[in-house]
């Protein structure tokens, strides 16, 4: 098969947290997203363990939109196209629902500092890896 007519190679980026600067992100993970055809970036709304025991996301929903929207900003000044989406409030289903609509190669996350994360990514790359079957690279920023 040629080049010309292979599929395109689609990654799907989960954006816990955003980089200050595409050029911090590291080299491995630019590479990643630099060899991609297709990417779509979903932004889950990560509410804290007290809102979304109370069901308050509507404000974790505008700062999922905001990193979404930074995270396709960064993609732009790097040359490459994205799509977005805000995920659900629980991190697997919005993993499924973007897994079904993309159908990705591999999946990248971007996980939240281990002072803003916590209990919503506890064995979240292994619960990922185990019902999507993907390809899945992890990272943290250190800023």
């Amino acid at each position: 098969m040629s080049q010309e007519n292979a599929p395109a190679w689609k990654l799907l980026i989960a954006a816990g947290q955003p980089a200050s600067e595409f050029r911090t992100v590291p080299v491995g993970v630019r590479a990643l997203i630099a060899q991609a055809d297709e990417i779509l970036v979903m932004a889950p709304t990560l509410p804290g363990r007290f809102a979304w025991l109370a069901g308050e996301i509507d404000k974790t929903r505008e700062v999922a939109d905001q990193r979404l929207r930074v995270v396709l900003g960064h993609l732009e000044d790097a040359g490459q196209s994205a799509a977005g989406v805000v995920g659900s409030d629980d991190p697997m289903v919005a993993f499924a629902d973007a897994v079904a609509d993309f159908d990705p190669d591999h999946i990248l996350i971007a996980l939240r500092s281990p002072d803003e994360g916590g209990w919503q990514e506890r064995g979240l790359v292994e619960q990922v890896l185990s019902r999507f079957g993907l390809p899945v690279t992890a990272f943290g920023l250190s800023e």
